[in-house]
Order: structure tokens, then C-alpha cells, then sequence
């Protein structure tokens, strides 16, 4: 906290009296409140002082002016925070930040503290939910007058609603590319091994189960897939001898899809020839797999730039439409598939 020569904490009038202009001009100027003739030369130097001095705008008495904090609260599941995820928190960010807003993430992770207590201590403007809590609460959130929007399946005051980025398009679209790339008798998927990204793993299975009736193939065989080699060799023992064998792979992530490839490796196999395997995610270490691995590339920065949008529209009273955040998936072809 900046400190005047006296000691005091510096405030606006502090400000006024180094600039040479009223305290209001220096709140308007600071606070950048709209429909207000500052000249450009009065605004710079009302920013050199509030510089010279350490002075910042207090939090808690623009939330009282405008009637809400520029908070938005992500809720996150007990998700690792790396890669992909990593990405879309700067991402979401960035975007929120282009709206004023500030983007404060809360891990619901054990031994986290409850949701409760963590809404009404920041009394953000608005919740993004990228997991599914009680209504109850959500309710209560309301009630207190913040904009709540759900990112995965969910309901907005009693009424479902689809989530806001659609997983589905991944799983179909590695299941077409392993069908498109060489001749396959029947897919497997292979399913993360953390009850936490059910959301996420479920409705991708889904597009690979739709993908693979609509090419004429069985359903998929599923098998969850450890992140470790022994395991994932176990599954890649069992897909070969299935009936008719598994002959190519859709992995959850880049991560699952790296372990079958280790796994190959364990048995003395190799990718594609002995099984084909497509992740998701294009993370780093996708490129330097041994074979490359061939993997699903998302465009994050559209995803955070549409759940951005959809706060911002609930915050302003707009209607926001029901239909998914649209982005663009492409297929970073290597050798693994």
C-alpha cells in the first residue's frame, strides 16, 4: 500500500493536490468514466501523479460505485492444471481482460475450502463453472446478485442447458482420420484413468461411438489407460486380441496416447503398423514422441474468447444463445497414425 511523507496511506486527494486538478477529476480520470471532457494533457497528468505517489483506485470503493467487482470466479474440477488447462486459464485471462474484468481461479481440489465461503468473501460479478455444483447454490449466488454461467452441463435458473464448448467433435474427428489414413476393422478408446474427467471423456467416447457407426464399424472397445507403461501395454495386449482386433486407438489426451505409445514400446511393438494411436491436445511433448505422435489440435484461444463473451452478455442482460462456443479442430498428422 503506498504511503504518503507523513506516513498516511496516499488517497485521491493526494493525487489532486500533485496534479493540480479537483478530486473529482482525478476519480473520473482514474476510474475512466465514460462521457466525461478531460483534456488528453489534464488525463496524463493525473496518471504521472497517481504514478509518482503509488496511488491505485481502491477495489472495494469502485465495486460500491459501480454496484459490482470486476471478479469473475472460475470454478474448476479437481482437473490437473497443466497443459491444455494451463493454456485456457492465461487464455481466459486475457480475454476478461479485455472486458476489464479480473479472472481469479478456485480449484475445488481437496483440501480445498468450500464454494460458499470463497463466493462471498471475493462477491465476484460473476461465477464461470467449469463443474457442475448444486443448484442450491448457484441459487444463493443469484440471490446475491451474481451472474452465474455454466461451462459443462448444467442448468441456468431450473432450465438444462448443453455445455458451452461441445466435446463430442473430438472424438469424431479422431475416429475419421484413423479410418481416413488406412483400413480398420474396429477402434478402441482409451478412457483416463481419473473419475474427475468423466465430463470431459464421456462425451468424446460419444463422437468416436457415433463416428464409428456412421463409417459401418462395431462400437468401439473401451479400456481405461493408466499413465504408465506396464498398464497401458496391458490394455494394448488386450485391444490386439479382441475379436476382430482393435487396429487403431483414439486416446482420451496426448497424455493417455503417449503412455499406449510407451506401452507399445514395452511390448515390442510400434505405431502405426502394430496399432495406430491419435490424442488430443497437441501438447509439446506430442512432437517428440518416438513415433510423433499424431493428435487433435484445439483452438483454445477461440473457446476462452467465447466463454468470455457469454459472461459478459449475462452481465450486461443480454440473451445469451444456447448453441456451443464454436471453435476450429484440426488434425496435426504425424506417424503414430
Amino acid at each position: 500500500m503506498a504511503r504518503a511523507s507523513d506516513g498516511r496511506r496516499v488517497t485521491s486527494a493526494d493525487v489532486a493536490r500533485e496534479a493540480g486538478v479537483s478530486r473529482a477529476t482525478v476519480s473520473y480520470v482514474l476510474n475512466d468514466a465514460p462521457h466525461q471532457k478531460i483534456p488528453d494533457a489534464t488525463r496524463q497528468r493525473v496518471w504521472e501523479a497517481a504514478a509518482r505517489l503509488g496511488y491505485s483506485p481502491s477495489a472495494a470503493a469502485r465495486s460500491l460505485r459501480t454496484g459490482r467487482s470486476d471478479i469473475v470466479l472460475g470454478l474448476l474440477p479437481d482437473w490437473p492444471i497443466e497443459h491444455v488447462l494451463g493454456r485456457l486459464i492465461q487464455q481466459l485471462t486475457n480475454a476478461f481482460a479485455e472486458h476489464g474484468l479480473t479472472f481469479v481461479v478456485h480449484s475445488s481440489a481437496h483440501p480445498a475450502r468450500p464454494l460458499r465461503e470463497i463466493w462471498k468473501a471475493m462477491t465476484p460479478a460473476a461465477v464461470l463453472a467449469l463443474q457442475e455444483f448444486a443448484e442450491l447454490e448457484a441459487e444463493a449466488m443469484r440471490a446475491a446478485g451474481i451472474e452465474v454461467v455454466m461451462a459443462m452441463h448444467g442448468s441456468i435458473r431450473g432450465v438444462s442447458r448443453p455445455p458451452l464448448v461441445s466435446e463430442q467433435p473430438i472424438g469424431a474427428l479422431q475416429a475419421r482420420h484413423l479410418v481416413a489414413t488406412r483400413p480398420h476393422r474396429r477402434l478402441g478408446y482409451a478412457y483416463p484413468d481419473l473419475p474427475g474427467l468423466d465430463n470431459l471423456a464421456q462425451p468424446r467416447l460419444d463422437g468416436v461411438r457415433k463416428a464409428c457407426a456412421e463409417l459401418g464399424l462395431p462400437e468401439p472397445e473401451v479400456r481405461t489407460v493408466p499413465l504408465d507403461a506396464d498398464s497401458a501395454a496391458e490394455a494394448v495386449r488386450a485391444w490386439r486380441a479382441a475379436d476382430p482386433p482393435v487396429t487403431g486407438v483414439c486416446a482420451f489426451n496426448d497424455d493417455v496416447a503417449l503412455a499406449l505409445l510407451a506401452g507399445l514400446d514395452r511390448l515390442g511393438l510400434r505405431a502405426p503398423q502394430d496399432l495406430a494411436v491419435i490424442g488430443v491436445d497437441d501438447i509439446t511433448h506430442a512432437a517428440l514422441a518416438q513415433p510423433p505422435l499424431t493428435t487433435v489440435n484445439r483452438d483454445t484461444a477461440a473457446i476462452a474468447r467465447g466463454m468470455a463473451r457469454r459472461v459478459v452478455d449475462a452481465l450486461e442482460g443480454r440473451e445469451t444463445p444456447a448453441d456451443a462456443v464454436q471453435e476450429e479442430l484440426r488434425v496435426s498428422a504425424r506417424e503414430s497414425a
